[in-house]
């Protein structure tokens, strides 16, 4: 039983060994040649017009959280579904059926939860106490009229 252990550790170090090869080669034998258009950010071929660090809406975060754990449901839900027919040959279909009908109910009652909190909606009203001009947002704006 400790050599199934000693060869799990073998196998560890070995890949913890090619990792650090990997990135001790990488660095030791990349060209350093820092220039100001390799330093700067890059988006999608367009020159940056801000900072980095900027700013997100917090629905970018929530969308793709929601997408992922849809994603993450289908990648558990195929392999049941490929092996469905030889739980019920077995006679535990009906437990399975009900163990997924669980998970997948978990599932809509979040998402239900995200739809009534209103996370789902891309454009929400923005609701001011007080009535406000354009020169009291931006300092120094043009009069209008």
């Amino acid at each position: 039983m400790l050599f199934q252990f000693g060869n799990v550790l073998v196998f560890f170090l070995v890949g913890g060994g090619f990792v650090f090869v990997s990135l001790l080669l990488n660095y030791l034998l990349s060209p350093k040649v820092p220039t100001a258009e390799k330093l700067a950010p890059y988006e999608c071929g367009e020159i940056p017009i801000e900072g980095a660090w900027t700013n997100f809406n917090i629905r970018f975060y929530i969308i793709a959280l929601l997408f992922i754990i849809f994603d993450v449901e289908i990648a558990f839900m195929f392999p049941i579904a490929t092996i469905f027919k030889e739980w019920v040959k077995s006679g535990s279909g009906l437990l399975i059926l009900g163990e997924v009908a669980v998970f997948v109910l978990i599932l809509l009652l979040g998402l239900a939860y995200a739809w009534v909190k209103g996370d789902l909606e891309w454009a929400t009203k923005m609701e001011f106490k007080d009535k406000v001009s354009g020169k009291d947002i931006v300092p120094g704006a043009s009069k209008v009229g």
